[in-house]
């Protein structure tokens, strides 16, 4: 039998701890999304994650480090070249990505606009990049007039559409997303088509929760899929069946903000009682405030799941494993609207984990998995180095 049964393994979405040693190729030298947002608010308080030891990996206003932290601690290199969701969280799966996906900061080009259109059998309007709720606004009355869908990207790897519920009724956005799935290969093999509908009069519309991700396939086997053929569980808690189109995913639940992705993990942490892990992306530091450059609210958000965690760490089970990292860095700081390259925590927590140890500087995101593939006792991926005999 198994040390560990179950693994809640939480992506802090964006929360990067410092600059890259290549960060200056991606045009993001100086970047350090906690440090630099927690210098700018004055100081951020998190107690909680203060006493797992996140002081200890890096400088943090308002964070000390701790003479004996409650969590083994240390900090994760990106291997793949990027900076984006998808590249991320299938590093953090064991996959590296040696090419970055395409993004698009002029619009798509003619030739998959064209391809587009002919597909879906009409034009569409935008072709740039914007924020969801700004293009809607500045486009919904042509939207409503021409019927056309409005398409638009973002700093991200990204084709999003928009579309009117009673203009293109959800099925045809769906059906329109995946035409562009097809489209979107080789060169201009985009992360993920979105599907962004909305609803509403004209100078008041809401996107609704019916938004679709239509991602890539990740190019070969993660730890995920090592653990569903082992017959363990893999529960998507956020969007992590999105990010990696379904694959190797038992259940999986979205979530409405960071406390729902709390909450439907606490859920799990007490309903589930086979093998397996929770692997939950909260999206909010990421969607609401790095691309947003606000760092007073990336601050509060950070704050309101570190009250959060005593009750994370009370539905721990003897054999249970809390792991908390990120997936790139979001520097509400920096200039433009990005992501930036760098290192992200890693904080893990368990009765049997052996408190304070200093897991140093990891070489890949993907030793995360080699550690969950060690301790399942489940095929490894080809990357990564597991901490399991380290940390228990």
């Amino acid at each position: 039998m198994n040390e560990i049964k179950r693994i809640a393994l939480i992506v802090l979405d964006s929360v990067g701890v410092g600059a890259l040693p290549d960060a200056e190729k991606f045009g993001d030298q100086g970047v350090a999304t906690l440090p630099n947002l927690a210098q700018e608010v004055g100081g951020v308080n998190l107690p909680n994650l203060q006493q797992f030891g996140l002081g200890n990996i890096v400088e943090i206003e308002g964070v000390d480090p701790e003479e004996a932290p409650q969590a083994a601690f240390g900090k994760m290199a990106e291997a793949s070249n990027g900076k984006d969701t998808t590249t991320g969280h299938w590093e953090l799966a064991g996959l590296l990505s040696s090419d970055p996906f395409p993004t698009y900061p002029d619009g798509f080009p003619e030739e998959v606009m064209e391809e587009f259109h002919q597909a879906i059998g009409k034009g569409s309007l935008g072709n740039k990049p914007a924020s969801g709720t700004v293009i809607i606004e500045e486009l919904g009355e042509k939207h409503l007039e021409t019927a056309k869908p409005i398409v638009y990207t973002s700093a991200d790897s990204v084709f999003q559409i928009a579309a009117h519920e009673d203009i293109i009724p959800i099925e045809e956005l769906y059906d329109m997303c995946q035409k562009a799935r097809e489209i979107l290969t080789g060169d201009h093999a985009v992360a993920r088509v979105i599907a962004r509908p909305f609803i509403g009069e004209l100078g008041d519309f809401t996107r609704t929760s019916r938004r679709k991700d239509f991602s890539l396939q990740p190019p070969a086997k993660t730890v995920l899929d090592y653990l569903k053929e082992a017959d363990k569980e893999v529960v998507g808690v956020g969007k992590i069946d999105n990010i990696f189109a379904d694959q190797g995913i038992t259940q999986a639940v979205h979530t409405d903000n960071n406390m729902d992705g709390v909450d439907k993990t606490l859920d799990y942490l007490k309903e589930l009682d086979q093998e397996g892990i929770i692997f939950t992306n909260l999206v909010d530091f990421d969607q609401k405030y790095g691309h947003r450059r606000d760092a007073a609210g990336y601050a509060q958000a950070l704050q309101e799941f570190d009250q959060r965690l005593p009750e994370l760490i009370s539905a721990l089970n003897e054999d249970d494993l809390l792991i908390l990292t990120a997936d790139h860095g979001c520097d509400p700081t920096h200039k433009g609207s990005d992501h930036t390259r760098e290192y992200v925590p890693l904080l893990v927590y368990g009765k049997q984990v052996k408190a304070g140890i200093d897991l140093g500087t990891r070489e890949t995101f993907s030793d995360i998995a080699a550690t969950i593939s060690d301790i399942f006792e489940v095929e490894k991926t080809d990357n990564g180095v597991s901490f399991k005999e380290e940390i228990l």
